[in-house]
């Protein structure tokens, strides 16, 4: 099992790395030279350009580009429908647009291309946690690249068994990741996935900033509580209804720093909650949290409350996610 990496950036590195680590030969490129340089010399074969890394894979190929939604994405894979060859697999991991994987694939199965859209999460800890993935696309190619994806994975140990599962179901989702089903459901998915991790944040924020403002001034005086939000956040990690990664995660950069002085507020949002929202109204699904939480990211970026400097804190902690400057 072989694959082509094309994107070498806090993701696609990371991959690379754990695949190696599982045993899968990774032939990678990126327009940096010093970032192939580097995989190379942690075990990975390094390619001067797109050409050349479909050229040093064996065929069938599997190439996973892991650029930016939009133009990179594009070209790159517009690049590869010219260089690939009927049987090859293209696979598209970025946070792209569904509509955009759908026809995408239709171009490249024109030429006997197969490609898969995986939406891909894990951030930066997916090296050490594995990342859930959740795919797109025909069956047989999907079937075929079943050791790379489950190379990837957390695997099962990662969560408790699910009561009332049927035995006898995909064995693949408890290992973290999924068929979703056609071209563009992978995307779709990761973008609804997405759009709840928006909705989580802002509700958790928010709870925080309630917390620490009821011992400020704006609270009469013989009501103010002087509450410890690191504290609280601690304890809430160990048995709580709302203990999750994302607390965990919390916890760790407001034991860190409580006021987390080093946090601007001004949050930025990467295309899927928007997508989500417009997906919402296209269908008619009310959701007005994941509306509500992709606003207040707008909102976030002409103040800074402690709730957006929660929400920045967060999103650099599970996906080393820098604030807009």
């Amino acid at each position: 099992m072989q694959l082509g990496m094309v994107g070498l950036g806090r993701m696609g590195g990371n991959l690379v790395r754990r695949l190696m680590r599982a045993g899968i030969s990774c032939t990678v490129w990126d327009r940096d030279p010093a970032v192939v340089a580097t995989l190379a010399a942690e075990g990975a074969e390094g390619a001067s350009d797109l050409a050349d890394l479909v050229r040093r894979l064996p065929g069938p190929r599997a190439v996973w580009v892991m650029l930016p939604a939009g133009a990179a994405t594009e070209e790159a894979l517009a690049q590869l429908a010219g260089l690939l060859e009927p049987g090859d697999v293209a696979i598209d991991g970025g946070n792209g647009m569904w509509k955009d994987a759908i026809r995408r694939a239709g171009l490249l199965r024109a030429q006997g291309i197969d490609m898969l859209d995986i939406g891909t999460s894990g951030g930066v800890w997916g090296l050490a946690r594995g990342y859930c993935l959740m795919i797109g696309g025909p069956a047989a190619p999907v079937e075929r690249l079943d050791p790379i994806f489950k190379a990837l994975a957390p695997g099962e140990a990662a969560a408790s068994p699910t009561p009332g599962r049927n035995a006898e179901a995909d064995p693949r989702p408890p290992q973290g990741y999924v068929h979703c089903g056609a071209n563009g459901a992978g995307h779709f998915t990761k973008m609804v996935h997405n759009a709840v991790e928006y909705g989580m944040m802002q509700a958790m924020a928010e709870g925080l900033e309630l917390l620490r403002q009821q011992g400020s001034e704006a609270v009469a005086p013989e009501l103010r509580l002087d509450l410890d939000v690191p504290d609280i956040t601690e304890a809430w990690r160990r048995g709580s209804v709302v203990a999750s990664w994302l607390l965990d995660l919390t916890a760790q950069a407001l034991a860190a720093d409580g006021e987390l002085s080093t946090y601007s507020g001004r949050v930025g949002d990467s295309g899927e909650g928007r997508w989500a929202v417009q997906a919402a109204i296209e269908s008619a699904v009310p959701a007005p949290v994941l509306s509500a939480a992709l606003y207040s990211r707008f909102r976030s970026r002409q103040e800074a409350p402690f709730a957006d400097r929660s929400l920045s804190a967060m999103r650099n902690a599970f996906g080393g996610h820098l604030e807009p400057k």
